[in-house]
């Protein structure tokens, strides 16, 4: 597995983008960075991260054997990889749909996935990775940060959390590739963060209750209320309250 790593980057996603224009990269290829002066979260969103304290990176694989509608596959497959590792170190973690890390109500990882196509497939996709590990004190505006080691009052190894983190990804990946994608489903589905119960959630009408019913495999949250509406919503559609 080829890891690069940089001191200080922009961005480990852009940078890694960037290199696929410009060479061959072998799949698993990692992009590590110490500290990214525009780490980016879903919808730009600004991903706080300490110099030295966390883990930023990001890797890219070649899934050309999926089709562009099957491409939340990764996003959930990602997703379990890294609540494989944590899980190992403390409860309490699930999925927030559709790919934030949380421990209870806090998130302590993000993931952007860029995937780039060709015709109907996926030629490439480049999975950009911010675990909180070391950090202690968060100052941005982010309402609900938290780190391992304000959870478990430890300190971490870096390098030897990525191995795990990599390791668990590309098993997950493996799983894919042998066509256990409806594995995968069902696994994300039950490890969803607010995955039992009714929850108040809120859309352009309104807030509401509803318990998840389904994840759609374009990705689509599948909600019913209180009073037994079905409600479907893609990413930024619906708010959890």
């Amino acid at each position: 597995m080829n890891i690069i790593y940089l001191e200080e980057v922009h961005s480990t996603n852009q940078y890694l983008h960037e290199l696929l224009q410009r060479e061959k990269c072998e799949e698993g290829t990692c992009v590590q960075a110490g500290f990214q002066t525009a780490g980016r979260g879903q919808q730009g969103n600004y991903w706080e991260s300490e110099a030295g304290r966390n883990l930023t990176f990001s890797l890219t694989l070649f899934p050309d054997f999926l089709s562009a509608a099957d491409q939340f596959i990764l996003s959930q497959m990602v997703s379990l990889g890294i609540k494989e590792v944590l899980d190992r170190y403390m409860e309490g973690i699930s999925v927030k749909w559709p790919n934030d890390i949380y421990w209870h109500d806090k998130k302590i990882v993000g993931i952007l996935i860029e995937n780039s196509l060709m015709g109907t497939h996926i030629e490439h996709t480049v999975i950009g990775i911010g675990l909180n590990v070391n950090q202690e004190v968060f100052v941005s505006n982010a309402p609900n940060p938290v780190s391992m080691k304000q959870i478990t009052g430890r300190e971490f190894d870096l390098d030897a959390l990525l191995s795990e983190l990599l390791q668990s990804i590309f098993s997950q990946y493996l799983k894919l590739i042998q066509d256990e994608a409806d594995d995968i489903r069902f696994r994300y589905l039950n490890s969803l963060y607010r995955r039992d119960g009714f929850h108040r959630y809120a859309d352009p009408n309104g807030e509401f209750m509803a318990r998840i019913e389904h994840v759609a495999d374009t990705g689509r949250l599948c909600l019913v209320t209180d009073t037994g509406e079905r409600r479907e919503y893609y990413f930024k559609e619906v708010m959890f309250v």
